[in-house]
């Protein structure tokens, strides 16, 4: 007997393909606002004619107010869409978690711009993968289908919001499998329904910001005689991204803590304090770091000040994903491991002569390692980097780093932090409330990362 709620698969594939163009829309506007405010951000000192601790006190205080208000409109109105959304989409698919879609879209939307214009150590991936799923509940709840199938959707939805952040489409149809496997619906009908979203954000993506990918580098084949040290970079991301993941949590319960004692917005205030002067005084270890690998790579900071800028960015990274602002944590991953990558490039140069573009193979296929380390999914970190650079010649370096980082990460008995997130998510999850008397006033019930 036909199942009623079954959907034809020609509708299926178009409702994928409507989900993947409107979020590609709507992911390239995120993500052409927050670099004009971010620019308008780092231009405020110039437009105010500020100068001397005057300027410093105000880019302070102006940081710390674009942080707050992003957290109280999340505390307010919809607590899951602090931090990233992949682990909310993921248990979402599982049936563990609500998209509430009508609160998820403006609130992303508008926190994510809020912070991240400010200068928060983010990624607009996090906000773009929950709007693309969010899209995806939107519409699905217009059609009747099998529960599966609509969790499915739900995963396309997510894997065209993370095309639309990094113009990545191959990575991101494989996000779901590698990293999504657990969770995601499997059958060929839906995995062909992620890919077409994906094609589709990509289209819609590129025709608004254009196909040069975001990090674009060039470089030449590695010689194999010099691939044993991407093996090291990969033992040495693998040990990073265990203790990285395991920071991520501590400071997420920290964080919690400080804001159940004191205030919710104690933090946030006291780090916008701290990121609006660095906007400034020290803008390397501020924002999602998109235009930092590029510097990285093309014009190599002294060793000294590297090191500075790994750590300030390890620092700034898990204390800006704590606060509980919308905002992902791809490209600080991605940012903190060129940097990464480029201190061991610099170091081995030192000792032993590097080939040509050597430090531009360091910083790409750090990136993958670290990716693998701390999301747990190899591929697509090679995937990833090699759409976000074009540097298709450092495949094999960025394999070996990455899967030597996996290995290491297994053996050290890290878990991937998505997992981690989702299990923290649903360990601090409270029972449902009751409809609240209006829709404008803050919910009674928490933020995860505060509960």
């Amino acid at each position: 007997m036909t199942d009623s709620r079954h959907i034809h698969a020609s509708t299926y594939y178009a409702l994928a393909a409507v989900i993947g163009a409107l979020t590609g829309v709507l992911g390239a506007a995120f993500h052409l606002l927050v670099e004009r405010t971010l620019s308008g951000t780092h231009h405020l000192p110039t437009l105010l004619g500020l100068e001397g601790p005057m300027l410093y006190v105000v880019m302070a205080l102006f940081s710390a107010m674009m942080f707050c208000a992003a957290v109280a409109l999340v505390r307010c109105f919809v607590p899951e869409a602090s931090g990233s959304g992949v682990q909310e989409i993921e248990g979402a698919m599982a049936g563990l978690r609500e998209v509430r879609w009508k609160r998820v879209l403006p609130v992303k939307f508008i926190g994510g711009i809020l912070a991240l214009g400010a200068g928060l150590v983010g990624g607009r991936e996090g906000p773009t993968i929950h709007m693309g799923a969010s899209i995806a509940k939107a519409i699905g709840d217009r059609f009747t289908m099998r529960i599966r199938d609509a969790r499915a959707l739900l995963g396309a939805g997510g894997a065209a919001g993370l095309t639309a952040a990094f113009n990545a489409p191959l990575a991101a149809s494989l996000f779901v499998i590698e990293e999504a496997r657990k969770v995601f619906p499997y059958s060929k009908q839906r995995y062909l329904a992620v890919i077409l979203a994906c094609v589709c954000s990509a289209i819609a993506t590129t025709a608004i910001t254009g196909t040069t990918p975001y990090m674009a580098l060039t470089s030449d084949y590695m010689p194999a005689r010099f691939l044993p040290a991407f093996v090291l970079l990969g033992i040495l991301l693998g040990v990073i991204g265990v203790i990285f993941n395991r920071t991520i949590l501590v400071c997420l319960d920290l964080a919690r803590q400080v804001g159940l004692k004191t205030s919710p917005y104690l933090l946030p205030l006291i780090l916008g304090c701290i990121i609006g002067p660095l906007l400034v005084a020290f803008p390397e270890a501020t924002g999602g770091g998109e235009s930092l690998v590029s510097v990285l790579a093309k014009h190599p900071l002294p060793i000294g000040l590297l090191a500075i800028v790994v750590l300030a960015r390890f620092i700034m990274t898990a204390a800006s994903y704590s606060i509980g602002a919308p905002a992902g944590i791809f490209a600080p991953i991605l940012a903190l491991a060129a940097a990464l990558g480029s201190l061991l490039g610099n170091l081995l140069a030192l000792i032993m002569p590097l080939p040509v573009d050597g430090l531009v193979a360091f910083t790409v296929a750090g990136m993958a390692g670290l990716f693998a380390s701390t999301v747990r999914a190899p591929l697509v970190g090679v995937v990833l980097v090699i759409e976000l650079t074009g540097s298709y010649a450092l495949a094999i370096p960025a394999l070996l780093t990455s899967m030597t980082a996996a290995m290491i990460s297994i053996g050290l008995g890290g878990n991937p932090i998505y997992e981690e997130l989702l299990k923290r998510t649903l360990r601090l999850a409270e029972p449902p409330q009751p409809p609240q008397g209006s829709a404008d006033q803050c919910q009674s019930h928490e933020p995860t990362h505060f509960r």
